[in-house]
């Protein structure tokens, strides 16, 4: 049996990235967007915005498959909120494809990331995820992220606004 396997993104991973990205979202807000706001989604769009990212290494990337079938990726870096201790790194996206959900490669994904921002010297991590969003919300509690009190804000996505919530947790 083969195991998840977690590496850098190159370039040539931007389209699956992107394919994991509007796949994953459309099926986990599928109960907090209107069904026009997630058809909108371009997979040619997010293939150029995690191009881009990729080749500035803004956010790191990080790509999890099994005998080269991309499965999920996460991009972590500093903390993009004003205020944060450079110490401070955050999750910017972590998306598994629907048919891979719950085998395990969150957490091989999670565990990657992790490694990567202590080796960056980061004492703290922080993510923002919708508070509507019941099954992120369930994962990071359970890889020891926290709720932050009184960090919630309104994000609009097309034509919805949806309540985001910080959460963190340490890594020494």
């Amino acid at each position: 049996m083969s195991s998840i396997q977690v590496r850098p993104a190159t370039l040539r991973d931007a389209k699956a990235i992107a394919e994991i990205h509007v796949a994953a979202a459309q099926d986990a807000y599928k109960e907090l967007l209107p069904v026009s706001v997630l058809d909108s989604w371009s997979v040619q769009k997010r293939q150029a915005f995690w191009r881009e990212a990729i080749d500035l290494c803004e956010p790191q990337v990080l790509v999890a498959h099994i005998d080269n079938e991309m499965m999920g990726f996460v991009g972590f870096d500093r903390s993009r909120d004003k205020g944060t201790p450079s110490s401070t790194g955050e999750i910017w996206a972590m998306y598994v494809a629907p048919k891979h959900w719950e085998k395990g490669v969150g957490l091989a994904l999670w565990d990657a990331a992790r490694d990567g921002l202590q080796e960056e010297g980061c004492t703290k991590v922080t993510l923002w995820t919708y508070l509507r969003n019941e099954r992120a919300l369930r994962f990071f509690e359970l890889a020891g992220f926290k709720r932050e009190l009184n960090t919630t804000k309104t994000t609009e996505v097309g034509s919805v606004r949806l309540e985001e919530l910080r959460l963190h947790r340490s890594l020494v």
